[in-house]
């Protein structure tokens, strides 16, 4: 693969400024992480330079972002930006660079390939379900358990076990 796609994370971590490949983002991202470095105007010549490019996912990826996101249960941990750049990688089959949980999950979800740079990533993938730790119901969303009253909290179903 000659090419990357980041979120924030990866920008952070300084990874364009230290790659040959070229990379791409999306104007959510960029807006986001613009400050970085402004002093030396380093993404500023990443985008001169075309090593950067910044990139719009389709209408169509993006619905099959959210889709997926709310299928995983992942989805309202996700931002726009975070939506995005997995709505990029969907349409471009690219790899993600993040060191994002929820991010990490949707991705291996839908089979796309996903590269931490500050952690190890994740080992587990699956759907998030809420379950009520009074009466050991699982429910598909909700803040309090609709049997007993008590405030639901959030597991993961693990699908398998994946290794990085």
């Amino acid at each position: 693969m000659d090419f990357r796609i980041l979120d924030a994370s990866a920008f952070y971590a300084g990874v364009p400024f230290r790659s040959s490949e070229d990379c791409y983002t999306t104007s959510a991202v960029y807006d986001e992480i613009k400050h970085i470095k402004k002093n030396h105007d380093a993404l500023g010549t990443l985008l001169e330079t075309n090593r950067l490019k910044i990139r719009e996912p389709d209408l169509k990826s993006t619905e099959d972002a959210i889709k997926a996101a709310k299928d995983t249960g992942d989805f309202p941990q996700l931002s726009k930006q975070d939506i995005s750049i997995l709505a990029l990688c969907i349409e471009m089959n690219g790899q993600i660079i993040s060191d994002d949980f929820a991010i990490s999950n949707v991705a291996k979800n839908l089979g796309l390939e996903i590269l931490p740079i500050m952690t190890k990533g994740i080992e587990d993938v699956g759907k998030w379900v809420h379950y009520c730790p009074g009466c050991r119901t699982n429910h598909i969303t909700g803040k309090e358990c609709p049997m007993c009253g008590t405030q639901l909290k959030r597991k993961l179903l693990k699908e398998k076990s994946v290794s990085i």
